[in-house]
């Protein structure tokens, strides 16, 4: 087999194969030889139809078969002879495919780039460190009291911050009445900040029964483009008003979340653990990504064009799935609001592997071991999880590829000047970075 490879970008190649006619012949020959085996003719005895007739039926369709296996495998070996890395399909163009001459063919594809990384001993990286609190156990409780929170009719005339209403409504701009605009049995919270600026505030004060109109301004940055920044009139007419009243925290209240004996302070120490574990992830995902930021920043590196689009791919299917439900056709969404973040993960990808790669780091199965039973440790049957992780390779591979993410994230810190902060759980927790 001869093979030839051409440079035709800085991460694009063309290779040149060329397969002897003799192998790929004596390939065609040997499937044509089993298929005599196996090929069923009329008028004749399973395996003793005539060479000639097999040959006459079968050649040409075996032969297409055997050029496409031959296509593939010597692609195969030209890429690991020429000790390449490509980056998803190539494309396949057949040079030369009769009977009788050597196959030839042209594949072009992108490939991994060569990186040399940076030295990071004067990069700077943020991380964090933070713990549970006894306040913030405090607050998640006062928190949960709010999601028990009972509506009744409230016995004031009028609505104030915190009532519960419900509403008709109808909104319109220069006049005219626009889609989306109009509700009738609108429940909502006063102070919750569901709907647009000075839209719950203009409720305030209203009675029951009562009907008005309230000016507001859509933001400039609202979802609907003919809304954006313009001037509305909502006429509101209240239907119903409602005071909230606040469980006590006692005992009926602890067994509402399944602590059976209804005691508080061993509901406030599950609680705790259950807080804390959220917070030990929340500070990983922070100082994992504070750390790959610095890699990126540190270290410049071209990306296959292939990897990004099958990126984009990726990201389109999530948004359709998360925000359609199913009902988007991930296709017709648009590629640039995804370009940005694809670009960042194949860069990451690249630079995470090749440093794990030269500084020989592996997944440890101890700590891919803790990582499972840290996963286990929040359903009821944690045996059981355990279970189903060491019988599924591929989410064991995910559970591998986070402790070795995590693992190159420590090695960074190492290298580099670290500043230590300290962050509360509420700070720690919102908005929870992902590397």
């Amino acid at each position: 087999m001869q093979v030839s490879v051409e440079n035709t970008s800085a991460l694009e190649r063309r290779l040149t194969v060329s397969v002897p006619s003799t192998d790929v012949d004596a390939q065609v020959e040997a499937k044509l030889l089993q298929t005599a085996k196996t090929v069923r003719i009329d008028g004749f005895r399973p395996g003793k139809v005539p060479m000639k007739i097999v040959r006459k039926r079968y050649e040409g369709a075996v032969r297409q078969d055997v050029l496409g296996e031959a296509i593939e495998q010597a692609f195969y070996q030209a890429v690991m002879q020429e000790n390449l890395r490509p980056v998803g399909q190539p494309s396949i163009e057949p040079k030369a495919m009769e009977a009788g001459k050597d196959l030839e063919f042209v594949a072009t594809f992108e490939v991994f780039p060569e990186v040399e990384l940076a030295d990071l001993s004067a990069v700077e990286v943020e991380q964090a460190e933070s713990k549970v609190m006894a306040a913030d156990v405090k607050k998640m409780i006062e928190n949960l009291r709010e999601q028990k929170k009972e509506w009744k009719d409230s016995p004031r005339a009028a609505v104030k911050e915190g009532d519960r209403v419900t509403i008709d409504f109808l909104g319109k701009v220069d006049g005219e009445a626009f889609e989306g605009g109009a509700a009738e049995g609108h429940t909502m919270e006063i102070g919750a900040g569901q709907m647009i600026p000075g839209f719950e505030d203009g409720i305030v004060g209203m009675k029951k029964g009562e009907e008005k109109d309230i000016d507001v301004t859509f933001p400039e940055d609202y979802h609907a483009e003919n809304l954006k920044g313009k001037a509305a009139v909502f006429t509101i007419t209240l239907q119903k008003l409602e005071r909230g009243t606040l469980p006590k925290a006692d005992e009926d209240f602890v067994k509402s979340f399944g602590v059976e004996d209804g005691d508080l302070e061993k509901f406030k120490d599950e609680l705790k653990v259950n807080m804390q574990r959220e917070l030990d992830q929340a500070v990983t995902n922070r100082n994992k990504k504070a750390a790959f930021d610095a890699l990126l920043d540190a270290n410049e590196v071209d990306v296959p064009a292939a990897a990004v689009d099958s990126e984009i791919v990726s990201l389109q299917q999530q948004a359709a799935q998360r925000f359609g439900q199913g009902q988007i056709d991930p296709s017709t969404l648009p590629r640039e609001p995804f370009e940005e973040e694809a670009n960042r993960r194949v860069k990451l990808g690249v630079l995470v592997g090749e440093y794990a790669r030269q500084n020989e780091l592996k997944a440890e199965a101890d700590r891919v071991r803790a990582a499972v039973e840290r996963i286990a440790s929040a359903y009821e049957d944690g045996a059981q999880v355990i279970e189903y992780y060491y019988g599924n390779e591929e989410a064991l591979r995910q559970v591998e590829t986070m402790v070795l993410e995590e693992m190159t994230a420590e090695s960074i810190c190492k290298q580099a000047k670290v500043t230590q902060t300290k962050l509360s759980y509420e700070e720690a927790v919102s908005g929870q970075a992902q590397a």
